[in-house]
């Protein structure tokens, strides 16, 4: 792994109540305050959310907020380049 700059698109699945009610993107921005994250597209309901975000950082940086954000109980797949071109 590098320092150049690296991005990675992902689905950030919040499953439970319990993901959807926690500031978890704040605090992986605490956490990790070298990886800038843009939602691009989010739909958040009571008990479900979804979002689709672009991380960007070192790929150590960005790989270990991934890790994070799974640790706090949020599914974390990445976006084919397909799905967001076409």
């Amino acid at each position: 792994m590098s320092d150049r700059p690296y991005s990675k698109r992902c689905w950030f699945t919040f499953p439970t109540r319990t993901q959807v009610e926690q500031p978890i993107i704040w605090q992986m921005s605490q956490t990790f305050p070298g990886v800038v994250f843009d939602i691009r597209q989010a739909s958040v309901q009571n008990e479900i959310g979804i979002m689709a975000v672009l991380l960007s950082g070192t790929e150590a940086d960005v790989n270990a907020a991934i890790s994070f954000c799974r640790s706090k109980g949020l599914q974390v797949d990445p976006i084919e380049k397909s799905v967001i071109e076409g």
